[in-house]
């Protein structure tokens, strides 16, 4: 998906952003904030311009992949419209915001029934001009061209237990944290939220980083440590195999530490030295791969500590952030009217939309998921009015199931009875309305990249004006890795350096 870049923006055209954006969300609210749960019970298609239901309705998933997401299947042609009947073709009966409109045979003329709307063609133009992009500055992954479940950028012990999705984050963000480290002289590296230890053992192990790990769940520490003496024995192992190869010192595992750190409090643990300090004191250089929620910010309040000197952040899970505290954290987008987040945006900003592109291109039966759930929403309202959106455990298998079977598992998963007497012609409607329901879902995730552009923007203003040096960078495959924008910061200027943070050779 196309956007703009966080590098090439000034302070001011940063701020100017910021109020772009806070504009267009108000004004497209009423789709964020809609539940697809609801599609059905709200009448969510109705809300839409009658121009945008007439352009939108009828177009299948690979249409909407390439017209709406801006993401065509290979060799697809993007057309912004769809022709209606020839002369001498059946007779056609459409249902429209301003009635039906018939074709019958004999006709001597034919029409595009859903060109599409100028107001909708500015939504899509003002959806990809004003996000941040998510396209990394490499070809997209060459890792795993040999194999996908490998990559062969990292040697086999690091690649034990290691998820391919995983194996490519823990590499480039290690290599950036390596190269930043090297560029701002840091003395120790400070993984925040380090879960089972992927990152910090390839910083350590892999990279010769002095690494401390901090988690705050014990078993995922007790984990880490188990998988750092697995490493060592099998590096210990491949070098007996391979004598030739020499490393430059002694390895050290990273040095874990249990221990929650707070959003609001610094963490004294964080900022202590692992060896003797240095003549001009400890450098540290902090970072966290998906920092959930408040973890994300609990490292940029961090980043005020003298001690530090560097951060290169991934965070995840905005909808976790607290209310207030978590966002807005800059006084510029505090100060701006609209700008407020409530979960269902936030929410909305973690969906993984190359993902669901893709999913559209294939066209598979997996789609209906929503359209199922928002007819059960229908059931579950007339047995129980005062139940909306109750929660309903995955049901396997979903596309080989008929809409009433589905719906009778629904029940039974939230505590009704599945044996209620269903009205199978208003499921087989709400079937029939499956690809509404898929454009419908479209349009909020086509959106949902300007709320997740907005919160970390303000993570860029709050740095700025605080006198630090910020920028955004796309660093994974937005396919395997979603949220895959880093924050990197310093505090002092590292210029035309920063381009070399992004690079696939790094």
């Amino acid at each position: 998906m196309p956007g703009v870049s966080a590098r090439g923006l000034s302070h001011e055209e940063r701020r100017q952003l910021a109020v772009n954006l806070t504009r267009v969300l108000a004004r497209y609210r009423p789709i964020l904030d809609a539940y697809i749960i609801e599609f059905f019970t709200d009448n969510l298609w109705g809300t839409l311009p009658c121009s945008w239901q007439e352009a939108l309705d009828g177009l299948n998933p690979p249409q909407l992949a390439a017209q709406l997401l801006g993401m065509p299947g290979e060799g697809e042609v993007v057309r912004y419209g769809q022709e209606g009947p020839r002369a001498g073709g059946p007779r056609v009966s459409l249902s429209g915001c301003n009635g039906a409109i018939h074709w019958g045979p004999g006709l001597a003329y034919r029409r595009y029934r859903s060109v599409w709307p100028l107001t909708l063609l500015a939504l899509k133009s003002t959806a990809y001009a004003l996000a941040f992009t998510r396209t990394p500055g490499f070809q997209t992954p060459s890792e795993f061209l040999e194999n996908p479940s490998q990559s062969s950028r990292l040697t086999a012990p690091f690649r034990k237990h290691v998820r391919p999705k995983k194996q490519h984050e823990i590499r480039r963000l290690g290599e950036l944290v390596k190269k930043l480290s090297d560029l701002t002289g840091c003395t120790q590296v400070v993984d925040i939220g380090s879960g089972q230890g992927h990152l910090s053992r390839f910083m350590s192990l892999g990279l010769g980083l002095t690494v401390k790990s901090i988690e705050g769940d014990r078993r995922l520490v007790e984990r880490a440590q188990r998988l750092d003496r697995e490493l060592l024995q099998a590096l210990e192992k491949e070098e007996k195999r391979n004598p030739q190869v020499t490393r430059a010192g002694p390895r050290h595992s990273p040095h874990h530490v249990v221990r929650w750190v707070e959003p609001t409090a610094l963490c004294k643990e964080l900022l202590l030295p692992l060896e003797p300090l240095p003549p001009r004191g400890a450098r540290l250089l902090l970072t966290g791969l998906h920092a959930c929620g408040d973890l994300s910010v609990a490292l940029l309040r961090h980043f005020s500590c003298p001690e530090v000197v560097a951060l290169a952040s991934v965070g995840c899970c905005y909808m976790k952030l607290s209310e207030p505290g978590g966002y807005p954290l800059s006084q510029w987008v505090a100060g701006l009217r609209g700008s407020e987040l409530p979960y269902r945006l936030r929410e909305g900003a973690c969906h993984a939309l190359e993902d669901y592109a893709e999913r559209l291109q294939r066209a598979g039966p997996g789609l209906r998921t929503h359209c199922y759930r928002a007819a059960l929403e229908t059931v579950i309202r007339g047995a129980r009015p005062e139940l909306r959106r109750p929660g309903v455990q995955g049901i396997p298998r979903v596309h080989e199931l008929k809409i009433e079977e589905y719906v009778q598992r629904g029940l039974r998963r939230v505590g009704l009875d599945p044996q209620l007497p269903l009205n199978l012609a208003a499921l087989r409607a709400h079937q029939a309305q499956e690809n509404r329901v898929v454009a419908f879902f479209s349009l909020a995730l086509l959106l949902a990249p300007l709320v997740e552009t907005l919160i970390l923007l303000d993570r860029l203003l709050c740095l700025q004006e605080q006198g630090f040096h910020a920028e955004l960078l796309p660093i994974f495959s937005p396919e395997l890795s979603p949220r895959n924008l880093v924050l990197v910061a310093t505090k002092s200027p590292l210029g035309e350096a920063f381009s070399l943070l992004e690079t696939e050779d790094s």
